[in-house]
């Protein structure tokens, strides 16, 4: 009788230890579903062909360094640097955590070894010290890397680093990534195919890609890989097929071969989807925030100085007029309309007559002009002369016409 009844209890107890083992299995598979997130688009017309936690906060990882090179390519197109030009490394970019080069306090290195070790190695000594060049410091350069993803529509993105290595505050989603990917490949084509790059040689030692689909995948073209403890393993993806073009993203994979597995899944069922006719205009899918997003204060302490207004029909781009005080005619109202920050003058003032030529009756009797923020690389491109609720009416006119902008104190 004692055996039977011990034979009993061995059968629940085991029963149970295997429903308990189970139900962890579950729970555990459904957190990483939770976790988990992917999307896949038709690059040429902006369909949605997979989607699945597409505006879930994610860690970002290594994919902050696609906004770094964005950044970097910014500087290159508008002249400020070249291939060659040398960026120094500083202590904090030498203290950095691996994945990193090794470089060395006082150091430099061009800022084409500076690209491919990014894309490449994924190295943060590199980003960091990216971000030194052209900002001062790290946190500066967050500040206009956030600041840059909302003028691109990515609303629900924010840096607080330059290499991905984990901070909570740092977050992005699938969306916001897709939406990256494509305006790198849009906005420099001329750049764009360094992420195309194998293979690195940094002194002696040859560093291989992270990125695998590229030779699981015929098409592919790149772009970035990047993991954490906390994000998983991330991968966004681009791939043309003929004349179809798919941009896709994996974030949180449980492993960098899972991760990839699902990638080539996803790109593959998608091209099937994806519209295969001659080579639209890029089509970016950012979805916009019901509310006008946050600028991100760049030292809220400082004025900043009018560079040059503008006036709306010019047929070229205007010219700058100095830097000096700012002209009393163009503050006729207490709110400015922002619609974008440039590294770089002339980009700015040459937005600002895109956006006056394109949207030139919702603009009438207001002047345009390029402010900038001390000690800064930033201009803030413009338009002047509303009331509060004049310039909250029109952005959300100039948004209808996928114009995306701010209303913002004229201060």
């Amino acid at each position: 009788m004692q055996t039977v009844t011990n034979r009993v209890l061995r059968h629940f107890v085991v029963s149970g230890l295997i429903v308990a083992f189970g139900l962890s299995v579950v729970s555990s598979n459904a957190f990483a579903a939770r976790k988990s997130a992917a999307m896949a688009i038709d690059a040429q017309t902006g369909r949605i062909l997979y989607s699945h936690n597409i505006d879930k906060p994610h860690a970002p990882a290594s994919l902050t360094k696609v906004m770094t090179i964005y950044m970097l390519f910014e500087f290159l197109q508008a002249g400020r640097l070249d291939l060659s030009s040398q960026l120094r490394v500083t202590q904090h970019a030498a203290n950095q955590q691996p994945s990193k080069l090794g470089l060395k306090v006082g150091q430099t290195i061009r800022v084409e070894d500076a690209i491919k070790a990014l894309i490449v190695k994924s190295a943060n000594d590199v980003a960091v010290t990216v971000a030194e060049n052209i900002a001062g410091t790290e946190w500066k350069f967050a500040k206009l890397m956030t600041w840059k993803a909302r003028q691109l529509g990515m609303n629900n993105t924010r840096f607080m680093n330059a290499s991905g290595l984990p901070n909570k505050k740092q977050i992005t989603t699938a969306r916001d990534m897709i939406t990256l990917s494509q305006r790198i490949q849009k906005d420099f084509p001329q750049y764009y195919p360094f992420f195309a790059t194998r293979t690195y040689k940094h002194k002696k030692r040859v560093y291989k890609s992270y990125n695998r689909i590229p030779a699981r995948m015929k098409g592919v073209d790149g772009i970035k890989t990047g993991y954490t403890r906390a994000s998983g393993y991330n991968l966004t993806s681009s791939i043309w097929s003929g004349r179809k073009h798919v941009v896709a993203v994996v974030l949180g994979g449980k492993t960098s071969r899972r991760r990839d597995a699902f990638m080539v899944r996803i790109l593959k069922k998608s091209l099937r989807k994806a519209s295969n006719g001659a080579r639209k205009k890029h089509v970016i899918i950012a979805r916009r925030a019901r509310k006008a997003p946050k600028a991100v204060a760049l030292h809220k302490k400082q004025k900043p100085i009018v560079v040059a207004k503008a006036p709306l029909q010019q047929r070229k781009a205007p010219q700058m007029l100095g830097v000096g005080v700012p002209d009393p005619s163009t503050h006729k109202g207490p709110y400015h309309i922002q619609i974008g920050a440039f590294g770089n003058k002339e980009d700015a003032q040459k937005m600002l007559y895109s956006i006056g030529s394109k949207a030139s009756t919702i603009l009438k009797g207001h002047e345009s002009l390029t402010m900038l923020v001390p000690n800064n690389t930033v201009y803030r491109a413009r338009f002047t002369g509303f009331s509060k609720q004049d310039a909250q009416q029109t952005c959300r006119q100039l948004k209808r016409k996928a114009i995306d902008c701010l209303a913002v104190p004229a201060q």
